[in-house]
């Protein structure tokens, strides 16, 4: 498949949006597996993570997801 964009030269930040979109998607994943590492494995910063810490990365999951689900976009 070919997708071809044009943008003019005033459009360059729009530009560079479109084409770091894979890049956008790989920090929210890397996040994401933080998130999932504090609350599976009971993990933050190579340490062990406090109930607190596990409580409010399940609600960050949740809040990423939901988020996302809204701009009907996903992780998967």
């Amino acid at each position: 498949m070919k997708v071809i964009i044009e943008y003019e030269f005033e459009e360059q930040d729009d530009a560079r949006t479109a084409l770091d979109g894979y890049k956008w998607k790989l920090a929210m994943w890397d996040l994401d597996q933080l998130l999932r590492g504090t609350t599976k494995h009971g993990i933050f910063n190579n340490r062990e993570a406090t109930g607190v810490e596990q409580d409010m990365a399940e609600k960050l999951r949740d809040a990423i997801r939901e988020i996302l689900n809204e701009y009907n976009l996903n992780l998967d």
